[in-house]
């Protein structure tokens, strides 16, 4: 929200002074320079809509993310039963994105996230009833867990490529940071969450919990004003899907501005993922077990912390720079972490990493929103789910086999090193990337013009 129109939220500004006080260095107004534009939620109907319901959707997804690792070791007693659960769910994630994408970009994307909100309220309800037996199957688990997520890559690209559907294109980044807000809280309490209701009641009362999250939403979902395809698809079948994908595909690589935002992820998070030595860095490099859960959470804290001082990033047009800025940013503060000689340097530096992956993340969803065209918009959300949970899962696999031929310090640092490293030789590589700017990238430009043409007309008829 800009400055001059806080008060219609929250009442007197920050930055106006009490009665008779004073503001001489000004330090109220750069606090609220800092805080997110709430604009997005007071003006957009549907875009309130789809945050409510993401946050609602996230917070159940979270719970049952804790519930069928922690159900399946109970019934197994085995570590790799549970990582099997993630391999299951690897393919129909890769398949389904891709399609998911290509559905956004033919169907009405409300229909999209009604259609796959139902389909996971009932797989949730089979969870449910399967955990409720004397004996749950474990075959039920991997097979629901597998179908979750097609529902889920199905319904993510729709979700996603709504945003630039329901506000306007300056207030986007604003959108982006928000929506951020919604997933970084949810992904801080349903855990915990999950946690105190799996130890009070079990399994199937955290999918009860979910399921009720899940109906909750997709209701909410319903209230979405239609969104139908701007451009119809000219024929139907496995051909033409297959050739949409490839034109999703084939306009990701000619941008580079695109590819530069994909590159500089993976590249990322496939030298310097360390959560997978989370347990060994802190049992036998820090020597505090009891860290573990700091150690996980740091992280995430570092990422809320980013999203609720995101008041600045509408401010910055150089959105190339700084996706590669805080990039780099991450591997340093994973170099930092690993070489901590104690639990809370440690903990402070997976915090800045944190803050930096969001601030990346943030920019990288602003270059995609304000600058994919709306008929291409579900292919390319498919192809960005893709590209951030490839690299984390290949990462992982690449800290665990450093770790295991040298020690787990050095697997840490040496990601980070790297990761610095092949950040700058991207942002070298692809320079047009490095100096894109929003106001003035043909593509930005041509999107504002468009969308600007957009709204008058729809004001004009409506």
């Amino acid at each position: 929200m800009h400055p001059a129109e806080w008060h219609l939220v929250t009442g007197p500004r920050p930055t106006e002074a009490a009665p008779g006080g004073q503001d001489p260095t000004g330090w109220r107004r750069r606090l609220t320079a800092l805080w997110p534009d709430l604009t997005p939620l007071r003006t957009s109907r549907d875009f309130r809509l789809l945050w409510i319901a993401g946050t609602v959707f996230y917070l159940g997804g979270m719970v049952s993310y804790v519930a069928l690792p922690y159900q399946l070791y109970h019934l197994t007693g085995s570590n790799f039963a549970v990582g099997a659960l993630g391999l299951v769910q690897l393919f129909p994630l890769v398949v389904c994105g891709l399609y998911g994408g290509a559905l956004a970009d033919r169907a009405d994307r409300r229909k999209v996230l009604v259609g796959t909100g139902l389909g996971q309220c009932l797989l949730t309800a089979v969870l449910l009833a399967n955990a409720a037996l004397d004996h749950p199957s474990v075959a039920v688990i991997y097979a629901v867990g597998a179908l979750l997520a097609v529902a889920q890559a199905l319904q993510r690209p729709s979700r996603e490529a709504l945003i630039p559907r329901v506000v306007g294109h300056d207030q986007l980044p604003a959108a982006v940071a928000l929506s951020s807000i919604g997933v970084q809280v949810s992904m801080l309490a349903g855990p915990t969450l999950g946690g105190l209701i799996l130890a009070s009641g079990g399994a199937a009362w955290a999918y009860a919990v979910d399921v009720t999250g899940l109906a909750v939403a997709t209701a909410i979902f319903t209230g979405l004003r239609p969104c139908p395809p701007v451009a119809r698809a000219i024929s139907s079948g496995i051909a033409a899907t297959v050739r949409e994908i490839g034109d999703g595909l084939s306009y990701a690589v000619r941008r580079r501005d695109l590819l530069g935002t994909y590159i500089v992820d993976l590249t990322a998070m496939f030298l310097a993922m360390p959560t997978v030595l989370f347990p060994a860095f802190a049992a036998d490099v820090l020597r505090e077990p009891a860290a573990l859960g700091l150690l996980y959470s740091a992280g995430t804290v570092g990422s809320l912390l980013a999203t609720a001082t995101s008041g600045w990033v509408a401010r910055v047009h150089h959105h190339g720079r700084a996706v590669v800025l805080a990039a780099a940013t991450w591997g340093a503060a994973v170099v930092l972490a690993g070489l901590s000689p104690s639990v809370w340097l440690a903990v402070v530096a997976l915090a800045v990493a944190g803050a930096a992956d969001m601030v990346s993340g943030l920019f990288r969803s602003v270059i995609w929103n304000q600058t994919i065209p709306d008929e291409r918009r579900g292919r390319l959300a498919g192809i960005e789910m893709l590209s951030y949970s490839i690299g984390p899962l290949g990462g992982e696999a690449r800290a665990g086999l450093v770790a295991d031929a040298t020690s787990v310090r050095t697997a840490i640092v040496s990601g980070g090193a790297l990761c610095v490293l092949g950040v700058g030789l991207v942002a070298a590589w692809l320079h047009d990337f490095w100096r894109y700017d929003d106001r003035t990238d043909e593509h930005a430009v041509q999107e504002r013009e468009v969308r600007a043409a957009r709204a008058a007309e729809e004001a004009r008829v409506g």
